[in-house]
């Protein structure tokens, strides 16, 4: 069977003041048509729907429009956990209508799948954590072990209050007990999670720029050595970048955002996993490339000329700029700056070849003339750089009136 897994859409996010949604709507269409022309049997969303616990109107519409295709008319089941940025009572909430449509939305992570029988296929077992699906084109079950995220509240409440030490302990136990009762060789066995996870010893995975971060130190860390070994493939949510911590007999994989929502991004390929699964044998899996959404780069520039001749020749993305100069950017060079391009986020003005600390400002004499000692105080909270001509005569005009 073929297993579609992507994760991470946050829906309704921006980049600074700059909408992502028409961005969103392109790529989501462009899931849904690998989906269709891959012939994909089940697809996994593994958490971060939304970016806020309170998305707005058209990003609702957006996340349950998509779905409702997703599903190819009830055919193809669609399996959704809320990840940190997600309302876990938002996603619960339409679950019974949902379900009619071949949609399991689930928000909790000690949440029951309710049985159900639809045309196309049908859940057959259920407990805490763990349901089995049956495909009705398929001579063998599903079993989808789920871990949606859980705050740190709901951590204490469901784990007890030693959530550190706890947290590994009782996944592994009821990963383990879900997976022992009711996942063996007859059936493709699968875990779903929205976590921070890696293994064992390994170098720490970067957070994305402006995420909601979910490790603090080794707080919530979650060991890949935790999930049982009648596990074929692990669906991860939450780090925006392709990566499979596990083993290519064993994939555990973040499957990456649809697309570059920060920075730290710019310049990553955004892909979707495409699995192959069968009962008792090693799965196959592969990246598929997303090509939607605008391209972010991030930049350095020396001048203003240099700035401008770059911008004009990428338009259609979104840019940070960083312009190292000698001076405080004149109004008129920081207008030139902005009318050469329409998705500058950020403009940063940064004292050419100088690393500036507190410790390179000399004291500021305070019985000196007020024109140096504006000078001064100017330096010292600009990070060093000079005030231009025209703020110096703006300055002189004030004083002297």
């Amino acid at each position: 069977m073929k297993i579609l897994h992507t994760a991470d859409w946050h829906l309704g996010k921006k980049l600074d003041r700059f909408s992502r949604l028409e961005e969103q709507i392109e790529v989501l269409e462009e899931i849904i048509g690998v989906a269709d022309e891959k012939a994909v049997d089940l697809v996994l969303i593994a958490g971060d729907l939304f970016d806020n616990f309170n998305p707005s109107v058209e990003a609702i519409e957006l996340f349950y429009k998509t779905l409702k295709r997703l599903t190819s008319h009830g055919k193809r089941p669609v399996i959704a956990i809320s990840g940190n940025h997600d309302s876990p009572y938002l996603v619960d909430s339409p679950n019974s209508l949902a379900r009619e449509c071949g949609i399991i939305l689930i928000g909790h992570p000690n949440t029951k799948v309710q049985p159900m029988n639809l045309e196309h296929f049908k859940i057959t077992a259920s407990s805490e954590g763990f349901f089995e699906l049956q495909l009705k084109n398929q001579n063998f079950p599903v079993r989808i072990v789920h871990t949606p995220y859980a705050s740190e509240m709901r951590l204490k409440e469901y784990f007890g209050e030693n959530k550190e030490a706890e947290l590994n302990r009782v996944l592994a136990e009821n990963w383990a007990k879900n997976a022992d009762d009711f996942c063996d060789e007859k059936g493709v066995n699968l875990l779903m999670a929205h976590l921070y996870m890696n293994k064992k010893g390994a170098p720490s995975l970067e957070e994305p720029e402006g995420e909601k971060p979910l490790k603090m130190g080794n707080a919530d860390l979650i060991f890949s050595e935790s999930i049982p070994t009648q596990i074929q493939y692990t669906a991860l949510g939450h780090l925006h970048a392709f990566n499979n911590i596990g083993t290519a007999e064993k994939p555990v994989v973040y499957s990456s955002s649809p697309l570059c929502y920060s920075f730290s991004e710019a310049g990553q390929t955004k892909y979707l996993s495409m699995i192959e699964a069968e009962p008792n044998q090693p799965v196959s899996f592969q990246k598929i490339p997303l090509t939607k959404g605008k391209k972010l780069f991030r930049k350095t520039f020396d001048s203003v000329d240099q700035t401008v001749a770059w911008l004009s020749a990428h338009p259609g993305s979104l840019v940070e700029i960083t312009l190292e100069s000698e001076t405080f950017l004149k109004a008129e060079e920081r207008k030139q700056i902005y009318n050469a391009h329409d998705g500058i986020v950020h403009l940063i003005p940064k004292v050419k070849n100088q690393e500036f600390t507190e410790n390179n400002l000399r004291e500021i004499n305070l019985g000196q003339e007020i024109l140096p000692l504006f000078q001064d105080y100017f330096k010292s909270k600009n990070s060093g750089q000079e005030a231009n001509e025209d703020l110096i005569k703006l300055f002189q005009e004030i004083s002297n009136s």
